[in-house]
């Protein structure tokens, strides 16, 4: 099998790798998987969740353009959850929780079901190259693989290191051995790199909680799903999950080990995610906190497992058992394995371009951790893309990018490259300045059309598509032609103590106010009536009403996206000699040299970047 040159090889089976090769694969081109252990295939590593804030719309948005990750969330979910539902539409944000197993079985089945894939299992030690250019990979037999493109998405096995308390140890996770050369290999070409940290908590036998001291968390009453195909139905039944506090007594319980803790002691020097801290940085940090949240997730359907998130930490293990005993309902807690952290190597990603290609050596595209990320959204989104754009590449066709406006994986991506990370980023709503346009209910109508039109969303994808749109304004038109009636709309207004209204009145105006919803108007016979006539499904009628109620704000976004998309066109030149301006800061010529930016929005969102600095790039550039 080796014999062949193929289109795109993959390194690393987790979520980027796994998004990465089936994307690239179901646009043409010969596809390689090459991972450490065919069995762990999209390993859920930390907990057993797919989306949250943003990281939902990440996975809406990975589905509309034929990603399999919306899919197989759906197809191993046990409970659903939409956050933020108290909040605007465009903080609602999709979560489920996942069988673990089942999760990384269709996963698995996926990916053996998609046609011009490979899988080989071997550790990948080195790169082979044509001068500039990535020609293949060496695995750690000494086996040369030809390619002309690949995809590295190493996760966190770089060089990994393992710590539990005073111990550590090789290791990408919790039994897995980490990955040794290809840091090394890289460095040697130029690439600069740098070391991460992450942590999980322990996993323990749910026959030893009592559930009955802890607050119950069921899903939704009326569950919704991820992907917008029809491969997939929404949830019939699900399991709760549970939540608990430490306390008092729990953090002086934890403190008897800082000095055996290597967050504390200088074993572990590399940075943390910021927003998913250990429960001994938690007490550390906010020391006037009496207790923390604690939520208990169970790991699967069949399974006794549960996932203890928000007490993720490193402290020796002895101390690890003794706090989280003196946890409400955990009296009698028993372990499954303890908690740890890893460090890891990762490589800045200013390194890249848009396409997430290296700059250094074309056809060599990073995916995931690799690039300083946080989570399996993330990972999967950047996956995706370096997939496409590995299959665009080696065709010679332009890459494919997705700009601010358009998505929250451009609001990522453009993140990474323009401005760099030195903490494992993790994306939110608030990093995206269009989120009222980026919203969860309309990916599908956001991407799927330029997805097809590269060769991954299916043609099926596409009518679904178009259909959801005309019958989107279909109703959005009847509410603003047609006219309610006094009697028609004050039975309902008066209920929601609403001003009544004293004459006729178009409906999308009654509509407007804030506290009118869909119940209300579908409770008038003739919108009714007409919802039956055209078989408009309920995502259709939540669509109209969110355009309906938050057409100001979603008209100023598009204002300024049009704003964002006039200096996306105005482009700088690859050769681009900064240093020749005597009027740029030496700090803008320093950024802009590193950061080598394609296009004058991106010169402008790099950080130390003034107005000032931009208004010079525009008169040398004639605008």
């Amino acid at each position: 099998m080796f014999d062949q040159v193929y289109d795109v090889i993959v390194v690393g089976g987790g979520h980027a790798g796994a998004e990465a090769a089936a994307a690239a694969a179901n646009m043409g081109s010969n596809t390689l998987l090459v991972t450490m252990n065919l069995q762990n295939i999209a390993q859920m590593s930390c907990n057993p969740a797919m989306g949250g804030i943003a990281k939902g719309q990440i996975i809406c948005e990975i589905d509309a353009m034929g990603g399999y990750s919306g899919i197989v969330s759906d197809k191993s979910a046990i409970q659903y959850k939409l956050l933020n539902r108290s909040k605007g539409p465009a903080m609602w944000s999709p979560r489920v929780q996942s069988d673990r197993m089942l999760f990384a079985q269709t996963w698995r089945e996926m990916l053996e079901q998609t046609a011009k894939l490979d899988f080989y299992q071997e550790m990948v030690t080195g790169l082979l190259f044509d001068g500039d250019a990535i020609c293949g990979i060496e695995t750690s037999t000494g086996i040369k693989i030809y390619a002309k493109t690949v995809v590295l998405t190493n996760g966190t096995f770089l060089n990994g290191l393992i710590h539990i308390g005073e111990q550590n140890y090789g290791g990408g996770r919790a039994g897995e051995s980490a990955s040794i050369g290809l840091t090394a290999a890289l460095e040697a070409r130029g690439f600069v790199s740098g070391r991460m940290k992450t942590g999980t908590p322990p996993r323990v036998d749910g026959r030893s909680l009592d559930f009955s001291k802890m607050e119950e968390q069921p899903g939704d009453e009326n569950p919704g799903k991820f992907s917008y195909s029809k491969l997939t139905s929404p949830l019939t039944k699900q399991r709760s999950c549970h939540i608990t506090y430490t306390s008092i007594a729990v953090h002086e319980e934890l403190r008897t080990g800082f000095d055996r803790s290597p967050m504390f002691n200088g074993a572990i020097q590399s940075t943390g995610p910021r927003y998913c801290p250990s429960i001994e940085d938690k007490i550390n940090r906010f020391a006037d906190k009496d207790r923390h949240q604690i939520f208990v997730e169970p790991e699967g359907w069949n399974t006794i497992e549960y996932y203890i998130n928000g007490f993720s930490t490193s402290l020796p293990q002895d101390v690890q058992y003794a706090a989280l005993k003196k946890v409400v309902g955990f009296e009698n807690v028993k372990f499954f394995r303890p908690g740890y952290a890893i460090e890891y190597d990762y490589f800045p990603p200013t390194q890249l371009s848009h396409s997430l290609e290296t700059k250094l050596v074309h056809g060599l595209f990073f995916a995931g951790q690799i690039n300083g990320t946080t989570g399996y959204e993330e990972a999967a989104a950047q996956g995706m893309m370096a997939g496409i754009n590995a299959h665009l590449y080696h065709k010679g066709d332009a890459p494919f990018i997705l700009k601010r406006n358009e998505a929250y994986i451009g609001v990522l991506i453009d993140d990474l490259i323009t401005k760099g990370t030195e903490e494992p980023y993790r994306m939110f709503t608030s990093r995206a300045e269009y989120r009222t346009l980026l919203r969860q209910d309309n990916a599908d109508l956001r991407l799927s059309e330029r997805s097809n039109k590269i060769g991954l969303a299916s043609d099926e994808r596409v009518k679904a598509v178009l259909q959801k749109r005309e019958e989107t304004a279909l109703l959005k038109n009847f509410y603003e032609k047609t006219s309610i009636q006094p009697d028609e709309a004050n039975p309902f207004l008066s209920a929601k103590k609403s001003a009544p209204i004293r004459q006729s009145d178009k409906m999308a105006k009654v509509y407007s106010r804030p506290n009118i919803t869909s119940s209300e108007m579908t409770s008038v016979p003739k919108v009714a009536q007409f919802i039956e006539e055209h078989a408009l499904s309920a995502e259709v009628q939540e669509q109209v009403e969110i355009e309906i109620k938050y057409a100001g704000y979603i008209e100023k976004e598009r204002l300024n996206a049009d704003k964002l998309n006039r200096l996306e066109a105005v482009k700088i030149p690859a050769d681009f000699d900064y240093n020749a301006l005597a009027s740029l800061s030496h700090e803008a010529k320093e950024k802009l040299g590193k950061i080598q930016p394609t296009t004058i929005s991106q010169a402008s969102r790099i950080s130390g970047i003034k107005p000032s600095d931009i208004s010079v790039l525009l008169v040398k550039l004639g605008r």
